[in-house]
């Protein structure tokens, strides 16, 4: 079932359509999801570069690597906890920020 009710048509002209239909496409949304993420206040980011997976990719293979050291360091009782938590939590955090950068919407100010 559809849950949404109310159908909304605007006009634009052809230099607003190209726009909306641009935007929408480089953030990899349909223009109806585009607008109605304007709508509730965020402004969608452009589609992330290929690479950006990669990386993202490379950034998990590290953290699991990690944690196999992890495992195997606890088994023979060599390593120093402290340092390597500290590690695993900056490597989770840059992960984190780095979808963040690419990925979420920002919101948008009150005066646009």
């Amino acid at each position: 079932m559809r849950k949404r009710g109310i159908r909304v048509q605007v006009w634009l002209n052809k230099e607003e359509n190209t726009r909306l239909h641009t935007s929408a496409k480089k953030a990899g949304l349909s223009q109806e999801s585009y607008l109605r993420t304007l709508i509730n206040g965020y402004v969608p980011k452009e589609l992330p570069p290929p690479d950006y997976y990669a990386m993202i990719k490379e950034l998990h293979a590290i953290g699991s690597n990690m944690n196999q050291i992890a495992a195997k360091a606890n088994a023979t009782g060599n390593i120093n906890r402290t340092v390597f938590q500290y590690e695993a939590n900056r490597l989770r955090k840059a992960v984190l920020d780095i979808q963040a950068a690419v990925t979420l919407p920002e919101r948008r100010n009150n005066d646009g």
